[in-house]
């Protein structure tokens, strides 16, 4: 009886086991994959580099003279015009030796005249006249070096911007030299930005004669800034352990909005005839190198690697390892491996981009 129950259980797992193989294989059998094909457009694709943005104009304000500052007529954050007084150091001592120079002046002019009138009447010679001529020249000489010291007491705006912070306060005792503050003019920005050499090179190659390449600027809060910017210039060297160039791009700042020190995300709009296009999904990668399913004659998956140009949004452009009328497979990449025979259901490729994130003309 033993015997018998052992007999039937074993014949009952055995019929099992056929009967789940038969499903699978008869599920793998019914199973369609979605096949597509690579396809040729016209489209455009925003290159993104990291940017810091810069005022035209961003220096240091410093004494010119030692002192102590009396007054600063100014507050941090504002806004200053050319020639504004800002600060003041006490110009007492200066003052002073202003007035002790114009007093040697005085005195050296009115012996110069005198001895100019008795050279005239032949009573001294021409060589006492240059002698009193020469100290009267160095006497105004010392006076106008103390009118300069006095105004070194006084720091104006050398032009039109908005101070930073306040580097000292009032009854500092300050050395010549010190640094009180700086000034940024926001009326442009220069916005830097690097760009590898082989980017730089087709740039160069491929930009119009004295055109300039026009760029946005993303900011930090995901915002586009609304006045597009304009490449003027590029550094001269590359820096060899980035193997990036420096573009600098001005942008108008008529509102103010952007300041010194800012970051953000320069985008560039770079337009592609005929690029081969495929979706990002149909792609596996192995050791860093990008691979496709591609189906043969006989509906086998056959892996083949990939060059990628260039990247998009949920689209790579193939630049080598594949042609337009080659098939790839859409789906299921996970669940086949090379030399599996697959039935399948090829979409149109302008179906399948259809429901894709893609600007093609």
């Amino acid at each position: 009886m033993k015997k018998k129950i052992v007999l039937l259980t074993s014949l009952c797992a055995v019929l099992c086991i056929v009967s789940c193989e038969s499903k699978k294989e008869h599920h793998k059998k019914e199973t369609k994959f979605q096949v597509t094909s690579p396809v040729k457009l016209d489209t455009s694709i925003v290159k993104d580099y990291v940017c810091q943005v810069k005022s035209i104009r961003h220096i240091e304000l410093r004494a010119l003279e030692r002192g102590y500052l009396q007054d600063f007529y100014v507050d941090e954050g504002q806004s200053v015009k050319r020639g504004q007084l800002m600060f003041q150091i006490m110009p007492k001592l200066y003052q002073a030796e202003k007035k002790k120079a114009q007093a040697e002046a005085n005195y050296a002019e009115i012996e110069y005249l005198n001895t100019k009138n008795l050279a005239e009447k032949n009573v001294v010679g021409q060589n006492e006249l240059a002698l009193a001529k020469a100290k009267y020249d160095k006497a105004l000489a010392e006076l106008a070096l103390a009118q300069v010291h006095v105004g070194f007491t006084e720091v104006r705006a050398p032009f039109d911007g908005i101070m930073d912070r306040l580097r000292v306060r009032q009854g500092s005792l300050l050395d010549e030299g010190d640094l009180l503050t700086t000034l940024s003019d926001n009326s442009k920005m220069w916005v830097y930005f690097n760009v590898p050499e082989a980017e730089y090179l087709d740039y160069q190659e491929n930009k119009a004669t004295d055109s300039m390449l026009v760029v946005n600027l993303l900011m930090a809060n995901n915002k586009m800034f609304e006045y597009p910017g304009l490449v003027e210039t590029i550094e001269a060297d590359f820096n060899n352990e980035t193997g990036n160039i420096a573009f600098r791009a001005t942008f108008p700042n008529p509102k103010g909005l952007l300041r010194h020190g800012e970051t953000g995300n320069i985008q560039i709009v770079k337009s592609m005839k005929n690029a081969l296009l495929i979706p990002q999904k149909a792609t596996f990668e192995v050791l860093d190198k990008k691979f496709v399913y591609v189906i043969n004659e006989q509906n086998e998956v056959v892996p083949r690697p990939i060059t990628i140009l260039s990247e998009m949004e949920d689209l790579y452009e193939v630049g080598a390892g594949l042609k337009e009328e080659d098939k790839i497979l859409l789906e299921g990449l996970r669940i086949v491996k090379a030399k599996d025979k697959i039935n399948y259901e090829f979409l149109d490729p302008k179906v399948v981009f259809s429901h894709l994130r893609i600007h093609a003309e």
